[in-house]
């Protein structure tokens, strides 16, 4: 597969028009933004850098990479699930993985039901699409769907938003390189705060999103 052929289907299936749900999923921010903790550009910033330095955006480039290195995918796939810190957690790792593996198979992959980010790695391990680009890709897609939810919620602006997303950039190409050279014994992550409120968002009253 040249480079052009793979970064196109990466493009796909990493685009917010792709039908995994993830529109759906705040990953505990919505909570956050309740309870004042996010409250303008300078905290979502901050918010999701943690999630991805600290949380499940480098558990999950871990997961993403471990397999694409050819991993036994069923223990990956536990150690994704096992990794969630909550109910919601898990429903949105399982809810997107087996939506992503039903709709790539159209691309000849297998459609077995995965977490999100073993689904994403076996499906581009199966198509010869570059790591770097993929986890690079992967990533930028979790912290985009963030930002979007926080332009709905907090509130703040398009351009806000955009310029949260350049900001991130260096911290997505650093996280990538980290999981590039990580091994399963690198799994972990100390975004405690995030993981709170994920749990919290279980009982929110009112609430727009399923995490």
């Amino acid at each position: 597969m040249t480079t052009t052929d793979a970064l196109l289907k990466l493009a796909n299936w990493l685009s917010p028009a792709f039908p995994v749900g993830a529109f759906a999923y705040s990953h505990g921010i919505e909570q956050a933004i309740a309870t004042g903790a996010v409250t303008d550009a300078a905290t979502v910033t901050d918010w999701i850098e943690t999630c991805l330095c600290h949380g499940a955006g480098r558990n999950d480039a871990i997961l993403l990479v471990q397999t694409m290195h050819g991993g036994n995918v069923d223990e990956l796939d536990e150690l994704a699930r096992a990794l969630c810190s909550s109910k919601e957690r898990l429903l949105e790792t399982v809810s997107q993985g087996t939506a992503f593996a039903e709709t790539a198979a159209v691309w000849g992959g297998a459609a077995t039901p995965r977490a999100y980010p073993v689904a994403v790695g076996l499906a581009a391990l199966e198509a010869q699409c570059p790591e770097r680009e993929t986890t690079a890709l992967y990533l930028q897609a979790f912290a985009s769907n963030l930002v979007s939810a926080c332009i709905r919620l907090v509130p703040i602006g398009q351009v806000e938003g955009q310029r949260i997303i350049a900001h991130l950039q260096p911290v997505i190409e650093t996280v990538t390189s980290e999981a590039l050279a990580a091994t399963l014994d690198d799994l972990g992550g100390c975004a405690l705060l995030s993981d709170i409120t994920s749990m919290r968002h279980e009982t929110l009253d009112v609430r727009l999103f399923r995490s």
